[in-house]
């Protein structure tokens, strides 16, 4: 089955929330700061506000799309070009609190201790990706990425990232990113990497 990467618009959330819901399932951050009970449900809905409110709005959103235009990879990028308000940033960790459940004190604690891990540089910031489970190994996850790529080239910026996935590490390496720094959750909790890809030689400046 072929997939095509394109840019997708609000008819998608929902869809696309559904792939990376099934994609961070078991994923460290979440297992850690997203309650267990209807732990599917809530990362459904903590995507779709990811998408709706901050990555159609403010950055790009990619796709990768079977024949029946159905996504199977998403790729939510944020742009230096088009920042998020300080509102809207705000409503969306409110909601997500929420759906953290019994974990938001988790949640919180996490955030804080990986705060010193983000840079204010201007850089194509990746949210998040996800490749759902049963179209995983097909090479997915590197195709959603390269249009947002492509563009931090084109603007002659870094792109930056963080991970609480060990072979996340690795793969994003072959992508051209280095680890800038490294942070571990109190308690318990995982490690969490952040990470930077300069711009491609060559890019515009």
């Amino acid at each position: 089955m072929g997939f095509e990467v394109s840019r997708i618009g609000p008819a998608s959330v929902a869809g696309a929330a559904a792939v990376l819901a099934d994609a961070f399932d078991g994923y460290p951050w979440m297992a850690w700061t997203v309650a267990a009970d209807r732990h599917r449900e809530r990362l459904e809905a903590m995507f779709a506000g990811t998408v709706d409110a901050v990555g159609l709005p403010y950055g790009d959103v990619w796709a990768a799309v079977d024949a029946a235009g159905r996504p199977a990879a998403v790729a939510v990028w944020l742009r230096p070009d088009r920042p998020v308000p300080d509102e809207v940033w705000a409503g969306v960790a409110a909601r997500n609190a929420e759906l953290a459940g019994d974990r938001r004190p988790a949640l919180r604690a996490a955030e804080e201790a990986t705060a010193s891990l983000r840079s204010a540089e201007p850089a194509f910031l990746l949210a998040t990706v996800g490749v759902r489970r049963a179209d995983q190994g097909r090479g997915l996850g590197a195709r959603v990425l390269r249009p947002g790529l492509a563009e931090a080239d084109r603007a002659g910026l870094p792109a930056v990232l963080e991970t609480s996935s060990e072979p996340n590490v690795r793969f994003y390496r072959r992508l051209g990113f280095a680890v800038t720094g490294q942070a571990r959750v109190p308690d318990g909790g995982p490690d969490l990497w952040a990470m930077r890809r300069p711009a491609a030689a060559g890019a515009r400046m």
